[in-house]
């Protein structure tokens, strides 16, 4: 009883902080601890989904990255031996300036994923948000769309101004000019 609870061999815990004998078994704690601290389906799944994706495309980013430095080794002799013959040249950085390209993407791609899953298991943007984002979206559109209405709107009126400014301008001068 110095913890405030007390073990009855038959029915499991008896819980006594209230004053009350409400019988607990022993399992439901920990059911109901589980419960609460795991994740939902839905964040296993997307772990178990993306975290390989990432990891693939990491990989990816890396063995391209290290052909492409391989080729340039392998090809750079022949380039300086060979260096009259400029197609195969053009080739060869076409090619490296493609490799270095891709091996970016691919790791760009598998950061952002892997970025994605760690602000996803956070709780932040996820996939229920991502519907949100829609009509966020739309919202900001239609908020872009009104200023560019309006800022289209004044930059007519002041060219209207100008325009009769000019006109004005030429008129007094061609009043002038004739007396």
């Amino acid at each position: 009883m110095a913890d405030q609870r007390s073990v009855d061999q038959r029915h499991g815990i008896v819980d006594q902080r209230h004053g009350g004998g409400e019988v607990r078994h022993a399992g439901e704690d920990s059911k109901r601890y589980l419960q609460e601290k795991s994740p939902p389906a839905s964040k296993a799944v997307a772990v178990v989904m993306l975290f390989p994706v990432g990891g693939i495309l990491l990989a990816l980013s890396g063995l391209t990255l290290a052909g492409t430095v391989i080729g340039l080794v392998v090809t750079t002799p022949l380039f300086v031996i060979f260096s009259p013959v400029l197609v195969p040249a053009a080739i060869v950085v076409g090619l490296a300036v493609a490799g270095f390209l891709s091996s970016g993407a691919f790791g760009l791609t598998a950061v952002t994923s892997l970025a994605w899953i760690v602000n996803y298991l956070r709780g932040g943007r996820g996939a229920e948000d991502v519907r949100d984002l829609g009509s966020s979206m739309h919202e900001q559109m239609e908020h872009v769309k009104r200023r560019m209405a309006e800022a289209a709107g004044h930059v007519g009126q002041k060219t209207k101004d100008a325009g009769q400014g000019i006109q004005s301008k030429a008129a007094h001068e061609g009043g002038a000019g004739r007396n």
